[in-house]
């Protein structure tokens, strides 16, 4: 997965630009910019590094440029992200383990220390 959809989605901006698409489907640029209170050149900015980074997807209807989540992208992403929680995953269990071992050893030199002095 290329670097890029993160560099793209560092920004507030675009993630909101995404979240806004992922709540309401496809919308045209001047649709999205209308819901920020920065210019629409700033937004057509935003859409183009979404896009460059194939987070979105444009199509263009007549005189109108309709912007969508590219689903391929976010199944990319959410993929990652579980390859990610997999790797901790392992390795919280690895920790709880030698947690409880370490206990284990522990209670029993306890065990050993407390029966000397009876």
């Amino acid at each position: 997965m290329p670097m890029d959809i993160f560099n793209a989605l560092a920004e507030p901006n675009r993630r909101r630009i995404v979240e806004i698409l992922a709540n309401q489907g496809a919308l045209s640029a001047s649709d999205i910019s209308n819901k920020f209170d920065v210019s629409a050149p700033a937004i057509s900015q935003h859409l183009k590094v979404l896009r460059e980074a194939n987070v979105l997807q444009m199509e263009k209807h007549a005189q109108q440029r309709m912007y969508q989540i590219n689903p391929k992208a976010v199944m990319e992403l959410e993929d990652w992200a579980k390859q990610i929680m997999q790797l901790w995953t392992q390795r919280y269990d690895a920790f709880e383990r030698l947690l409880i071992s370490e206990k284990k050893r522990l209670q029993k030199r306890k065990n050993r220390t407390g029966r000397r002095k009876k």
